[in-house]
């Protein structure tokens, strides 16, 4: 028979199962709070103390190839008042203010008087006073308050570029991210991981009011790597200066030997240092508009126009077409069909020999060519020489365009008809070339193999066969040394102690109609060149000025730089340059 439990007794075992229920809940939260969450809890107990502040890194300069600075770090002082937690402004400290107020000629310490009883010195916090601080402030301020508890001075770098917008295109900008700058173009992003070194991170103690009481270092933040380019500062101001903002286009100088670029330019161009604060939106606007971030160099593609004439000429010798003692007869045009294709003399040149019509860059024996050899002909040793088809330098660059019968095919939907030809070989109809590749390729007839362009000194030499015969690239190079004696470049001719080989060119961009109608529709002026002064090494020289109208404008820069390359090079170097960088880096 089972026990009747009274009714205390019911009561009790009820009052003691709430109990235990009370205490096994009260258990589980602590066990979530001591131990399940033990560590964010820690975490946000040290919030209230501890502070971590990241120190930056230095970021590595880029030199140029004779380790002149086109790319360092100018050092910015601020000054600041640490507030001591006094109830008022003492005196003393009232008389430390005026005195900063004489040495910065400005009445910015005069916030620290309005606002520094209840803000600043009683709660003995900090605030910033003047940034930037010239040479002669931070010396006066050094001297005067060595030892003053209430001002001190902090110093961190900013990026400078102390030629402003000199080769910008090859050293880019810096722009702002959350946690400090990266490299948003050129070297700068190319070389963000070697350049920008490690970031470090400080730990803090401070007060319920904010006040550093104690700090420690817990990682060590290390300087980036300093970048050697190939660019020689001298060469590039010669070629900027040459290359005036009045052009638009480009201009490279480039080693043939090694692929080493001496200077490039690109225009329209714009200044580093502007990325350094913020930009305002009519100046960004104003640099989109004009394409300003383009490098016309490596990534702008033009039509070679007569400059192709090598490759068109080289592509009849080797298939045998036509040989280097053949005679053309130029009336001023070359009829094909129905159709009358004109050559740059409308009145004819008469009776050329093939080296002559490629110095006084007469069409009619290119027309001829074109007439006789496919279109995938000229493809093929268009690609010989590299042209269609990028570089592989640390840069990114456009292949262009070399046009065969299956690329209009499967582009156009449209089989290729024998008159484009006649274009393709004088350099125009669909063909699209980059500055560099004609440098590159330039090069080669030269040297004999196709070299990377190569930005970066420590970046390996590598060659490329050229697979056109010795015979072909031997009269390459004489009819370039006739381009300059008797053809379309005599303009540079008599440089007395340069041995200048060239070719020119006229890139017609727009029917004739358009061209007409608006200059923004003239032709674009091309200027090839190989040149040597004395025991001097070659240099390569290519320069592009569109809508120039002829290549005439091209080819009076070429020559104006060959002479201002002269007289760098007969005359002792001034050594202002050194002084400068040593002046940068104080």
């Amino acid at each position: 028979m089972v026990p009747i439990l009274s009714r205390s007794t019911k009561k009790i075992i009820i009052l003691a199962l709430g109990t235990c229920i009370a205490m096994g809940l009260i258990i589980m939260r602590l066990y979530e709070l001591q131990v399940l969450k033990k560590t964010n809890f820690f975490t946000l107990g040290q919030k209230n103390f501890l502070r971590v502040e990241k120190v930056y890194s230095h970021r590595g300069n880029i030199l140029d190839t004779k380790g002149k600075l086109l790319a360092t770090n100018r050092p910015i002082t601020n000054l600041f008042w640490q507030g001591s937690s006094n109830p008022r402004l003492t005196p003393q400290q009232e008389n430390a203010l005026a005195e900063l107020d004489f040495i910065l000629g400005t009445t910015l310490a005069a916030t620290v008087k309005e606002c520094g009883i209840s803000a600043t010195e009683k709660l003995g916090k900090k605030i910033l006073i003047a940034q930037d601080l010239t040479f002669e402030q931070l010396s006066r301020i050094s001297e005067k308050f060595a030892d003053h508890e209430n001002i001190q001075l902090a110093t961190h770098f900013k990026r400078l570029y102390p030629h402003n917008a000199l080769a910008c295109h090859i050293l880019g900008y810096l722009g702002h991210i959350d946690y400090g700058e990266e490299g948003k173009m050129g070297l700068e992003k190319i070389l963000e991981e070697q350049l920008k070194g490690k970031t470090g991170e400080v730990q803090k103690i401070i007060n319920s009011l904010g006040k550093n009481l104690a700090e420690k270092e817990l990682t060590q933040s290390l300087a980036g790597c300093d970048i050697q380019t190939t660019l020689d500062l001298d060469l590039q101001q010669i070629a900027e200066r040459v290359f005036s903002e009045n052009y638009v286009g480009t201009f490279i100088l480039m080693d043939p030997k090694t692929g080493a670029l001496r200077a490039v330019v690109s225009r329209p161009n714009f200044d580093p240092n502007i990325f350094l604060q913020t930009i305002d939106q009519q100046n960004w606007e104003q640099l989109q508009a004009s394409k300003a971030f383009l490098n016309r160099a490596f990534n702008a593609c033009y039509p070679p126009a007569s400059i192709f004439k090598l490759v068109t000429v080289s592509a009849a010798l080797e298939k045998k077409i036509i040989n280097p003692q053949a005679q053309v007869f130029c009336k001023g045009f070359y009829q094909f069909g129905t159709y009358k294709h004109w050559c740059i003399n409308h009145t004819g040149h008469g009776v050329l020999t093939v080296m002559q019509a490629v110095a006084k860059s007469c069409n009619i024996l290119f027309y001829h060519i074109g007439k006789h050899v496919g279109i995938d002909t000229l493809a093929e040793y268009a690609q010989r020489f590299g042209l269609g088809q990028k570089t592989n330098m640390i840069f990114p660059d456009q292949a262009g365009l070399v046009p065969t019968s299956n690329w209009k095919l499967m582009a156009k939907g449209e089989r290729w008809w024998p008159g484009e030809t006649l274009s393709a070989a004088i350099g125009q109809s669909f063909l699209l070339t980059t500055p560099i590749q004609l440098a590159r390729m330039i090069s080669g007839i030269f040297e004999e193999y196709l070299v990377t362009p190569r930005i970066i000194e420590q970046e390996p030499i590598e060659k490329e066969t050229l697979r056109i015969s010795k015979s072909t690239l031997d009269f390459l190079r004489k009819s370039m040394r006739s381009v300059v004696q008797i053809g379309t470049g005599m303009n540079v001719s008599h440089m007395r102690d340069i041995e200048v080989y060239a070719k020119t060119g006229t890139a017609q961009t727009s029917s004739l109609k358009l061209r007409e109608s608006n200059e923004k529709f003239m032709e674009n002026g091309l200027f090839v060149g190989y040149f040597k002064y004395k025991r001097e090494a070659p240099l390569t020289m290519v320069i592009l000025v569109e809508r120039a109208g002829s290549s005439r404008v091209a080819t009076n820069l070429g020559k104006e730089f060959l002479i201002a390359y002269r007289s760098l090079l007969e005359k002792d170097l001034p050594q202002n340059l050194i002084a400068q960088d040593a002046e940068i880096l104080s």
